[in-house]
């Protein structure tokens, strides 16, 4: 398991409250803090806000109420350019939907979020000589070969390996924060034991946290702790609970 450092939370959320007009809450959340390093494991069945949550944490909603920071600098309350720039420079996400753009090569999306933040490119200038280098590493690890890494995204890659390619996209350039929502839906056993031993590897290397929704409780014993967000989450519905 990590071993955590003296550095501010890679997250902390304290006081959040969001709901759209005229709707009941989504999500009340007094407290919830993830340590630099921790592996945590979130699940919740559908309803009990883990997507408006990473919404929330990613700065693509704003809440009504609360505090929201990410490496120690406040997301909630800043201007929708800020929480873009927080967002690339400190949050790595691996989407359910993958996002990947179909009109570019697989290696040209890895290294998209070096292309938006200087801090991530630079980290990943030091470890690997240039974000290309980088990106062809996480995905040789990840069982990507040299045909796969030419192709198009949306057009030359299955499934899993689209999956593959928007994980490497979340770990390069070594992000404070890796969310990653359901990143094994889509793998066989073994190409899902090689993407976890790859991510746990990248987040301790990079000193990254990593909060990982899914609703596969077998994988609960290799985080450092799990948190159902019924239990966090004071707006979940009856039904969901």
């Amino acid at each position: 398991m990590a071993t955590w450092t003296e550095q501010p939370p890679a997250l902390r959320i304290a006081g959040l409250r969001f709901a759209w007009p005229g709707d009941a809450p989504l999500v009340d959340i007094e407290g919830f803090q993830v340590a630099a390093g921790e592996r945590v494991f979130l699940h919740g069945p559908s309803g009990s806000g883990k997507s408006t949550l990473l919404n929330l944490v990613a700065g693509t909603l704003a809440p009504q109420a609360g505090r929201i920071e990410v490496a120690g600098e406040a997301v909630s309350g800043a201007s929708e350019r800020v929480r873009d720039r927080l967002r690339a420079d400190h949050v790595g996400f691996v989407f359910q939907q993958f996002n990947l753009l179909p009109y570019l090569s697989v290696v040209d999306n890895v290294v998209l979020p070096c292309r938006f933040s200087t801090r991530r490119r630079q980290r990943a200038l030091a470890r690997d000589g240039s974000p290309e280098s980088a990106a062809r590493r996480l995905l040789a690890a990840l069982g990507l070969g040299d045909a796969a890494l030419q192709a198009r995204a949306a057009t030359g890659l299955s499934v899993g390996q689209q999956q593959r390619v928007a994980a490497a996209r979340a770990l390069v350039g070594a992000p404070e924060l890796v969310m990653a929502d359901e990143p094994t839906s889509a793998l066989d056993v073994d190409a899902r034991e090689g993407f976890l031993r790859l991510l746990f590897a990248e987040c301790e290397h990079a000193g990254s946290a990593l909060v990982f929704v899914s609703h596969d409780h077998t994988l609960r014993p290799l985080f450092d702790r799990h948190q159902d967000l019924r239990m966090l989450n004071r707006a979940v519905r009856p039904e969901a609970a």
